[in-house]
């Protein structure tokens, strides 16, 4: 998906954390600056990292994802973007 897209994505997350998929995550997380991996051996979460941050989120992959995590995941996208500005 665009860049476009991904930002409004992002900003409807920021308005509502319910609802959210895996591979939504993901295309927010290529757009900012975030890396992704699952785990091997077939793993239920993906691992969120961005280059410079400490934090790393760990998020299910199964659904309904709990707003916690997509509340760790903006926040994550948020310390990438202060990183990549510096």
């Amino acid at each position: 998906m665009s860049c476009v897209a991904a930002s409004k994505a992002l900003q409807k997350m920021r308005r509502n954390p319910v609802g959210w998929r895996i591979e939504e995550l993901q295309m927010i997380a290529e757009a900012n600056l975030v890396e992704w991996r699952k785990p091997g051996r077939g793993g239920s979460h993906v691992i969120f990292t961005a280059p410079g941050v400490r934090e790393i989120v760990s998020v299910p992959s199964r659904r309904p994802m709990k707003p916690v995590y997509i509340k760790k995941f903006l926040a994550l996208v948020d310390a990438a973007g202060e990183v990549a500005r510096s």
